[in-house]
């Protein structure tokens, strides 16, 4: 009896340890977008600046998180990754490369309505 209590009790924490561990990795939120070209030629994880990359500015994801970032007026995604800080103004939760606000679409607008959801 004993021994199927304690291995019912592991089979339940190795269950929650599964799941917990899942829904570290759920990161959704919504807001608005807008894009840079900066001045400087580095990144705040020091990394090169490059205008036509996948990447883009968060203010708290860790630097190497790979989001998807979708356009929430015309539907279009793009998955990109977090290298830099940032954005800096009040509203907005994501600056995305010149390359990456052109390829979802929203390059003439400089600002649009997404969604970002964490890939890894």
């Amino acid at each position: 009896m004993y021994l199927k209590r304690t291995g019912l009790f592991f089979a339940l924490l190795l269950s929650f340890v599964v799941v917990s561990n899942s829904q570290a990795h759920a990161f959704k939120q919504c807001g608005k977008a807008s894009w840079y070209a900066g001045p400087t030629n580095k990144t705040a994880n020091g990394e090169r600046l490059r205008h036509n990359a996948n990447t883009a500015a968060h203010k708290s994801l860790p630097f190497g998180t790979k989001v998807r970032v979708t356009n929430r007026r015309n539907g279009k995604s793009l998955i990109v990754r977090i290298n830099d800080r940032g954005p800096f103004i009040h509203g907005r939760i994501i600056d995305l490369t010149k390359g990456g606000a052109s390829r979802l679409g929203f390059i003439n607008a400089g600002v649009t309505n997404v969604c970002i959801t964490r890939i890894r």
